[in-house]
C-alpha cells in the first residue's frame, strides 16, 4: 500500500520526526533536572516501545519477532552506572525493574523474571549467561543472544540467524543440518508455557481456531499473503 500511493518517504520522515521531537523533550527534562538539587542523586532510565519497519522485509509497524521490531534504546545514567560505556549483550525490558531496585539499595523480590543488569553497567562487557526472550501473540517467541535470533512461530516453523554476517536477517539456517545443535540449545529458552490471550483482546492478535489461523479475529488466507 505504501508503494502503491508513494507514502514509504513520507512514512519514514514522519517516524523521524516523532523520533526527534521526543529526543528534545528528553533534552527538557535533563536541562531541569540539571537545575535542581537531585542531579547527582537521581538514576535516570531511557528506553521506548518495542521498534518499528520501515519497509525492511517488506513491511511497516513492528508486528514481528524480527530484529527490527524487537531492539529498543535502554540506556541507564546515575550513582552505580560507568560513564560512557556500551554494553552489546542483549538483554529485556524485564531487567530494569530488578536493576533499578539493586542500584537503590531496596530490598530484594522474589518472583522477578528479569535480571539485575548492575554487572554490566559497572563492566560493560560483563557476559549474561541468559538471552534475550521476547513474545508476540502465544506460541510465537524470539530468543536473541550475542551471536544468534532464533525464531520459534506458535504453526512450529523455526529462523535461525547468525547475527554477525547476516546483520538483516536474509539467510535462515534452521534448515541447514549443521545448525541442529544450535537450534536445540537456542529453543531451550523458549517459554514452555502460553497464556491465552486477555479477555477482549482485539487489536494484533493472533490465535488458532480448530484448523484455522485467525488475525485479529479475521481467517488469514494464505492466497492472499502471497498477493
Amino acid at each position: 500500500w505504501l508503494n502503491e500511493h508513494n507514502q514509504l518517504k513520507s512514512l519514514t520522515r514522519s517516524y523521524l520526526a516523532s523520533v526527534a521531537f521526543v529526543d528534545n523533550e528528553v533534552g527538557r527534562v535533563m536541562r531541569a533536572l540539571d537545575k535542581s538539587k537531585r542531579a547527582n542523586n537521581t538514576i535516570i532510565v531511557l528506553w521506548s516501545d518495542h521498534g518499528f519497519h520501515l519497509g525492511e522485509k517488506g513491511i511497516s509497524g513492528k508486528n514481528s519477532l524480527w530484529e527490527p521490531s524487537t531492539r529498543v534504546p535502554l540506556i541507564f545514567v546515575g550513582p552505580g552506572v560507568k560513564g560512557a560505556g556500551e554494553c552489546n549483550e542483549p538483554v529485556e525490558l524485564l531487567d530494569i525493574y530488578p536493576t533499578l531496585i539493586e542500584l537503590c539499595g531496596l530490598p530484594e523480590r522474589e518472583g522477578l523474571e528479569g535480571l539485575s543488569l548492575k554487572p554490566q553497567l559497572e563492566t560493560p562487557n560483563t557476559y549474561r549467561s541468559r538471552p534475550a526472550i521476547t513474545t508476540h501473540n502465544p506460541g510465537n517467541h524470539s530468543v536473541r543472544d550475542g551471536a544468534w535470533h532464533y525464531i520459534v512461530y506458535a504453526d512450529g516453523s523455526q529462523e535461525l540467524y547468525d547475527m554477525g554476517v547476516d546483520p538483516h536477517e536474509y539467510s535462515n539456517q534452521a534448515s541447514s543440518p549443521e545448525m541442529k545443535s544450535q537450534l536445540e540449545e537456542m529453543n531451550a529458552f523458549v517459554p514452555k508455557d502460553n497464556a491465552p490471550h486477555a479477555p477482549g483482546s482485539k487489536h494484533r492478535v493472533l490465535w488458532k481456531n480448530g484448523n484455522r489461523w485467525l488475525w485479529e479475529g479475521k481467517p488469514i488466507v494464505w492466497e492472499e499473503l502471497q498477493r
